[in-house]
């Protein structure tokens, strides 16, 4: 399996991520896209995926973090991209859930668009987080078109809109939420979508799966989430190993 989202680079994890990543070896993970929310993240998902050659890194800074950056914070970014082991430029988008002032919001968008700009301009695919604002998200895409395509992460919108984000050339990626009973939407998505536009992911500390919700999430729990996919699309946990390993290394040229 691959876990095409999670975040080594959390202090929760960062002191040793050796250990986490053995763990979660033992568990079925060959491969981590450890993913940036800041720039401070950003350089330690660099330098864990240097250390190993099971990790690969997505920078960039998340919409909640935008207002807190530095005036020359995306100058920085995109010095990083030059590191062998960047991939992609993540986690970037909108969170309208955390932030409701329209001026935050304005920055938001514009920080998107120019996240989406960098990662043209050197043919890398994307990480979005979308929370509470996919209709602006999917007009932004739409007026910005992404070369490569990228990832929806923790997709949670309805089956009509999954199909727009897959015309646009975007997998959708799907972690603990799936495993939740209240979890409506995404499991109505895993339901109908083709097999190529989804990805496995933890988002490791955060959306740990049942039966372990309410502790920090870790790539070891991956399987879980293999095991409702398989579930919920009437397939075998080892098609599903296949199917989203091979959407993973199709979109970031493994």
């Amino acid at each position: 399996m691959i876990d095409s989202h999670c975040h080594i680079n959390d202090k929760e994890y960062s002191d040793n991520p050796s250990e986490y990543i053995n763990e979660a070896k033992q568990a079925g993970v060959e491969k981590f896209f450890v993913v940036g929310f800041d720039l401070k993240s950003s350089r330690i998902a660099i330098d864990i995926a240097k250390k190993h050659p099971e990790c690969y890194a997505l920078i960039g800074i998340h919409p909640s973090d935008i207002k807190n950056a530095g005036e020359h914070d995306l100058e920085i970014i995109e010095e990083l991209i030059k590191e062998p082991k960047v991939v992609g430029i993540g986690e970037i988008g909108l969170d309208y859930y955390w932030d409701k002032d329209e001026t935050v919001r304005e920055q938001q968008k514009e920080a998107f668009i120019k996240q989406i700009e960098i990662a043209n301009k050197h043919n890398l695919p994307i990480s979005i987080h979308c929370r509470d604002g996919i209709e602006d998200c999917l007009n932004i895409l739409k007026e910005h078109k992404v070369n490569k395509g990228g990832i929806m992460h923790c997709y949670a919108g309805s089956v009509e809109t999954a199909k727009e984000f897959i015309k646009l050339g975007f997998v959708l990626g799907f972690g603990g939420t799936v495993t939740f009973k209240n979890s409506v939407k995404p499991k109505e998505v895993l339901a109908t979508i083709p097999q190529n536009s989804y990805v496995l992911e933890t988002d490791a500390p955060y959306l740990t799966p049942e039966p372990y919700r309410g502790r920090p999430n870790h790539s070891k729990y991956l399987y879980l989430v293999r095991n409702k996919i398989a579930e919920l699309r009437n397939i075998s946990p080892e098609q599903v190993e296949m199917e989203s390993t091979a959407n993973v290394e199709r979109l970031f040229l493994l």
